[in-house]
């Protein structure tokens, strides 16, 4: 396991979303009323970019199909059509001035 930094605190702000790619996965790092999320970038039913989703308060919104997620948990909170795999999130760490996760690459 080991830290991958993702952005200094200094650049984020309410409403920053950013791509990033860590190995085969694209994460969304999204600051949303003073708090930092990390989340998977696509919806797990038909993969749709999220940088365009709905927040409001801990829930992520698909515009594709509507699809809702905790921004916490990942967990599937409402299906428009067939139900999907929970939304992938990862735990935020703060490291020195940075912001960032911990990257376990043996398990993904």
């Amino acid at each position: 396991m080991r830290f991958i930094a993702l952005e200094k605190l200094i650049n984020l702000h309410d409403g920053y979303t950013r791509h990033y790619r860590v190995e085969f996965h694209t994460l969304l790092l999204l600051q949303r009323e003073g708090e930092c999320f990390v989340i998977e970038a696509l919806c797990p039913h038909r993969e749709h970019p999220l940088e365009a989703a709905r927040i409001a308060g801990e829930v992520v919104q698909c515009p594709l199909h509507n699809y809702q997620f905790s921004l916490r948990s990942g967990e599937l909170l409402h299906a428009s059509d067939q139900p999907c795999r929970p939304l992938r999130v990862w735990p935020v760490v703060y490291e020195d001035n940075q912001v960032g996760i911990i990257w376990d690459y043996e398990s993904d």
